[in-house]
């Protein structure tokens, strides 16, 4: 009993200390997360100050810290800039005129400036401002781009490019796409570049080295040399015909290269058809017409147009089609057609074969119907008569030879 007693207690002090232990650590978060403000939200310009070669662009991250505990809506524009300078706030995709931050979050804009086409080398001033609907917070971010003399710019470490020969491509919505990016370092040291990719929500974009296939996620290049690499690009399953953005970004510690592509899906291709009860058979007489209808459906992700029916029937036979074609049909639509097919006057009785093909933009489906041809009616009644006729003859027989 005592021993029980004693293991109890053994276990009462042990817990006591881990508590003891915890104790602080739970009452520091508790306290920073106390101490956090109901707002704050800050701005800054990743590069402030920038010295560029002539003819060509800035481009730069504007952070949003958010430190406090509300959620904050932000509005932000260029106030400054120097004549003759392009300048917007983007995302990767779009321009924009404000931003949502969450709390304890971090949300990046791009400042983007273009020179004229003959804007001389010097010094130019750029002030980008920021604040809430409210106007409680107002931000404003100095940014200071120096272009440089000709001369000075072929001496200068001059970061890296990316350049490719073919920026957009198209093809239908379940295909993989692939990039041919050259990455060109001009530093004058050898360096290690990280690879970032920009794309739509639930596509999958990945690096990999030119002829390998292998997945990447840095490239380490030489000073003053280039390397070929590969973007494979997998659009998100079923996404709709359209024009998407890809932007791809290669970075080290002194230097940032982007650029910009773009998949142009064309959608995908596809027909179901079918009958609505799901039977391929019909019943026919020889020289009458016989109904029966279809459907069509647009199984793909485009538009499917000029939708044509063609037949495969015994010979002399008819097969005609309400409508004769389909000039489109959206994704997800539906087409009934009615079908009416006409033996010929001297067919046999028995089950024929008539086949239909469905022939699409793209996509094309068959259907394979059993026509069954029976004989006409007016032959039945000629058969019963027939057989009336004998059972009367025989009858009479019958009775005459009973009467002998």
């Amino acid at each position: 009993m005592k021993l029980v007693k004693s293991g109890h207690m053994g276990l009462l002090v042990l817990l006591l200390v881990i508590a003891w232990g915890l104790t602080p650590g739970l009452c520091l978060a508790t306290t920073q997360n106390d101490n956090r403000p109901a707002r704050s939200i800050t701005m800054a310009a990743e590069y402030p100050g920038v010295e560029i070669p002539p003819d060509e662009n800035v481009s730069m991250d504007l952070i949003f810290h958010n430190r406090g505990k509300s959620d904050e809506n932000v509005d932000v524009w260029v106030s400054k800039k120097p004549e003759g300078w392009k300048t917007r706030i983007k995302t990767y995709r779009y321009t924009v005129t404000g931003v949502h931050v969450a709390s304890g979050d971090d949300k990046t804009l791009t400042f983007e400036a273009e020179p004229g086409k003959d804007t001389p080398p010097g010094t130019y001033k750029f002030r980008v401002e920021a604040k809430t609907p409210d106007g409680k917070f107002k931000m404003a971010q100095n940014i200071t781009v120096t272009i440089g003399t000709k001369e000075k710019a072929e001496k200068k470490d001059r970061g890296v490019k990316l350049t490719t020969s073919y920026p957009e491509i198209r093809g239908p919505s379940d295909a993989t796409f692939e990039f041919s990016v050259e990455v060109v370092s001009k530093l004058d040291k050898d360096d290690v570049f990280n690879l970032f990719a920009q794309g739509p929500k639930g596509w999958e974009i990945n690096f990999k080295p030119a002829y390998e296939s292998k997945y990447i996620s840095s490239l380490r290049l030489k000073a003053d040399q280039s390397q070929t690499i590969a973007v494979e690009v997998k659009p998100a399953m079923m996404a709709p015909a359209g024009q998407y953005p890809i932007n791809i970004r290669v970075s080290s510690g002194g230097a940032k290269g982007e650029a910009k592509l773009a998949v142009i899906l064309t959608g995908t291709y596809g027909l179901e058809v079918g009958t609505a009860n799901g039977l391929l058979s019909l019943d026919a007489r020889r020289g009458k017409p016989a109904n029966i209808s279809f459907y069509v459906k647009n199984s793909g992700s485009a538009v499917n147009h000029d939708i044509k029916f063609m037949s495969f029937k015994p010979e002399n036979w008819k097969v005609e089609f309400k409508p004769e074609k389909i000039d489109a049909i959206e994704p997800g639509g539906l087409k009934q057609i009615e079908m009416t097919i006409t033996p010929y006057e001297d067919a046999l009785v028995g089950d024929y074969s008539v086949t239909i093909k469905i022939d699409g933009e793209k996509a094309s489906k068959t259907l394979e119907f059993r026509t069954t041809v029976k004989a006409s009616a007016a032959w039945g009644w000629i058969g019963i008569g027939i057989i009336v006729a004998v059972i009367i003859g025989l009858f009479g027989v019958f009775r005459w030879l009973g009467r002998r």
